[in-house]
């Protein structure tokens, strides 16, 4: 059974619409681990535009399961993972105008960079995971530079509506995972997973770990983030 990570990015943004401190994310987290939450994931952007790194010193003083810092292969980025040490980062691609992360990282296009990315944090003892699309070539290249995870990207998988679309993108993220696991990664998986229809994502056998922000905190405004995180867990198991 995957475990779920909460995404707290959302609960920052609201804070900032004001641009004041509440709601704040590190209250969000914590109550999300008493719901039974196994993982916090954020994601601090170079435009600071939600997560900040106040946020990140008490996350990683407070939380009591795994801390998942996304970011982008920045030397900047590196520089604060190795300062604050999640238990794992995740790459992330990141541009100033997106509302959200809108893809995968492009693994092959980006090799070198990437690796040596991953060997600078794996030189501070960090485990790296890659955020990529469920193109087996992605899942390939992300295993030959050294990634210890990837999370497959079920964006596409959320989207669809109709029914052949919503099969072809299940099937497509299922042989990603397989494809991960034959060449020797551990694998999450997240991007618009909703209760709706995150039950057969949470069936693929060796998904270790779902990351579910927007979802959560959307009904979490509506019945509370505990009962939120709950209902999450309960269809996840």
């Amino acid at each position: 059974m995957p475990k779920l990570s909460v995404n707290v990015d959302h609960i920052a943004t609201i804070r900032e619409v004001r641009r004041t401190y509440e709601p704040d994310p590190v209250a969000a987290a914590i109550l999300a681990e008493l719901a039974g939450a196994m993982g916090i994931t954020f994601h601090l952007r170079a435009d600071r535009r939600h997560i900040k790194e106040r946020d990140v010193e008490i996350l990683k003083k407070v939380c009591t399961t795994r801390l998942d810092m996304e970011m982008a292969a920045t030397d900047e980025m590196v520089k604060l993972a190795g300062q604050y040490r999640p238990d794992i980062v995740t790459l992330v691609p990141e541009r100033i105008e997106e509302l959200t992360t809108e893809g995968g990282l492009n693994v092959k296009r980006n090799v070198s960079r990437l690796r040596k990315t991953i060997r600078s944090l794996h030189d501070k003892k960090l485990i790296v995971s890659i955020f990529v699309d469920p193109e087996i070539d992605q899942v390939r290249a992300s295993a030959r530079i050294g990634a210890d995870f990837i999370e497959i990207n079920t964006g596409k998988y959320a989207d669809a509506r109709k029914e052949p679309d919503w099969k072809r993108e299940f099937i497509a993220v299922e042989r990603a995972a397989r494809e991960g696991i034959k060449a020797g990664l551990r694998i999450a998986a997240g991007h618009g997973l909703t209760y709706i229809n995150v039950k057969p994502i949470a069936s693929i056998e060796g998904i270790e770990e779902l990351n579910i922000g927007h979802s959560i905190i959307a009904r979490a405004a509506l019945v509370g983030i505990e009962r939120a995180v709950r209902e999450m867990v309960a269809l996840i198991s």
